[in-house]
């Protein structure tokens, strides 16, 4: 069992831990993948799963197969011009690591799919595997989606990294927008792009592999490029499906008084932390004086997706609980300070970015280890393993 270590900080309350004792999950799935193609494939998949394995074991090495992808990506083609026959002094990415990041992204996949499958199998299910499962999620969206970008490269046939920021964004929003609809509903919807986009990832990446990079090297007619096609496709689908489908979902919890009925500003109270984070990073990207976005994007991407990530886990921690969500956090006055010394300091304005990120990063970490091991210590259990009777 776990013991608190002097370094541990008890970031949840006596009423968080309350309200994920009474937690009950609810979720609705109505994607034709899904439901069709994917859950029958996971449930052969996982009869083959040892029941001694921990669902959380199985959660967090689909995570890994996610960050081993960014890593090797990013070892290949950091500054994402691998793709960009304008820029030859960048070499262009194996065609192997093509075939391994599809390999990886179904590993992450099909373990993200039958872990709540092995938890029921092993009667192991509660509060600590769905916001192990979903926080762990919430960082995945900025990891796969950078690694799609070294698909298309950051010029010809494709979008520059500013582009590219909003791209992550629309991502950021459509996830924060499913746990935002949690929080007022008390149901988790299950949006149909989660299995499309991880699908056609997975058939991006093997395309790439057999075809190389230059594959996507072709106009659609209009001259859109396959690069700006992706684009569109991701801004159409974030409008068409995903906003529409969230309101109306909350607006039927009120009428029909289903759902939370938080007031007014309780129901939004969520989407100020969002909000001030992308106000702060869009006017630290835009206005930045040596243009930190062009000069290393994959940084950039990577602070803003793990302050994201962190917010999005106290909004997780927050609807399962059915506790306010928190108003201000701490963890954005770091991209505050970044983007103010951008303009007094524009000297140091890229080495500040890597102390932001590496602070970013320090305290994520912190606020998931401490969170886990105090929901560990609280229900007596263990993180990756299956708690012995005799325990």
């Amino acid at each position: 069992m776990y013991h608190k270590s002097s370094l541990e900080v008890e970031y949840l309350t006596e009423q968080h831990l309350v309200g994920f004792e009474n937690y009950k999950y609810n979720s609705v799935d109505t994607s034709p993948l899904s439901v069709y193609i994917m859950h029958p494939f996971w449930n052969r998949i996982v009869q083959y799963c040892p029941k001694w394995v921990a669902p959380n074991m199985l959660t967090f090495s689909g995570f890994l197969f996610t960050v081993l992808n960014f890593t090797i990506f990013a070892s290949y083609d950091y500054y994402l011009y691998a793709s960009s026959d304008d820029k030859p002094q960048y070499p262009p990415i194996p065609r192997w690591v093509f075939a391994l990041g599809a390999f990886n992204v179904f590993m992450a996949y099909t373990l993200d799919g039958i872990d709540g499958k092995q938890a029921r199998r092993t009667q192991t299910s509660g509060p600590l595997g769905e916001l192990f499962d979903h926080g762990l999620d919430s960082w995945t969206t900025m990891l796969i989606t950078v690694c799609m970008f070294s698909v298309f490269g950051r010029t010809d046939h494709s979008v520059s990294p500013l582009r590219m920021y909003f791209i992550l964004w629309s991502v950021f929003i459509n996830f924060y927008l499913t746990h935002w609809e949690k929080y007022n509903t008390g149901i988790l919807f299950l949006p149909w792009g989660y299995d499309l986009s991880m699908v056609g990832t997975i058939i991006v990446f093997i395309i790439s592999s057999i075809g190389g990079y230059r594959t996507w090297k072709f106009e659609l007619p209009g001259g859109i490029s396959m690069g700006v096609m992706f684009e569109v496709i991701l801004y159409v689908t974030a409008i068409m499906t995903s906003l529409p489908v969230v309101l109306w979902n909350i607006y039927k919890s009120y009428r029909d008084k289903t759902g939370k009925m938080r007031t007014f500003f309780d129901a939004v109270r969520p989407l100020l932390p969002l909000t001030v984070l992308f106000t702060i990073s869009t006017i630290w990207v835009f206005h930045s004086p040596s243009n930190i976005v062009e000069k290393d994007p994959r940084i950039v991407f990577l602070t803003i997706g793990t302050i994201f990530s962190n917010i999005c886990c106290r909004l997780i921690v927050s609807q399962m609980s059915n506790t306010r969500c928190d108003l201000l956090l701490w963890i954005l006055l770091p991209i505050g300070i970044a983007a103010i010394f951008s303009f007094v300091l524009p000297s140091i304005d890229l080495v500040f970015t890597y102390i932001v990120a590496i602070v970013a990063l320090l305290a994520h970490i912190h606020y998931g280890t401490c969170v886990v091991r105090q929901m560990c210590r609280h229900f007596r259990i263990h993180t990756f393993r299956i708690k012995d009777r005799s325990d």
